[in-house]
């Protein structure tokens, strides 16, 4: 396969620590270019996991910096990150880019929020973290209680997964892109 250049965008807090480390490192073990991008630009204040207490993520550069086309846009959940997410310009911004230019976009459990909010989640088969179901649903996509979701609806292809439990379903869907 051939080496993708990926975006993961996050806000520097409440993203779930697992949701957030596990695609940035085993994507990097795949031979990917993966950039983390904050809005402040600052290291993101992930929750605690089972695995692992809570801890800092640096950035690498501001959410307003990016410029580059990225094959993939990653989007890690947490309810607080999401929520935040949906409610930042910049995120937004590219993230409708992303799916206007035809490129895909991965997110995991809360992280659905964006879409439903950059009017995204429209016509796609996606799945998310149970709670925000019928807010996905309210916004045109049909749900499925599945570990990993694609959708290429739209002239775009959409992967997403409900939690944490789902993270190596969701890592494979990402690299197979």
């Amino acid at each position: 396969m051939t080496a993708k250049k990926i975006l993961i965008l996050s806000t520097e807090y409440g993203t779930e620590r697992d949701e957030l480390i596990v695609p940035l490192e085993r994507l990097k073990e795949l031979g990917h270019q993966v950039t983390l991008a904050t809005p402040n630009g600052g290291a993101v204040q992930t929750l605690k996991s089972d695995k692992h207490p809570t801890d800092r993520v640096p950035a690498d550069t501001k959410v307003a910096d990016v410029t580059d086309d990225y094959d993939v846009i990653v989007l890690p959940g947490g309810a607080l990150n999401a929520d935040k997410g949906r409610m930042d310009a910049d995120i937004c911004r590219l993230v409708k880019a992303q799916a206007d230019a035809g490129r895909p976009i991965a997110a995991i459990c809360h992280a659905p929020w964006v879409l439903v909010e950059t009017g995204l989640a429209r016509g796609k088969d996606l799945t998310s973290y149970v709670s925000i179901r019928t807010d996905t649903v309210n916004a045109g996509a049909t749900w499925h209680d599945e570990p990993v979701v694609t959708s290429d609806a739209n002239g775009w292809t959409l992967v997403t997964s409900r939690n944490p439990h789902d993270l190596d379903a969701f890592v494979r869907a990402i690299d197979a892109l």
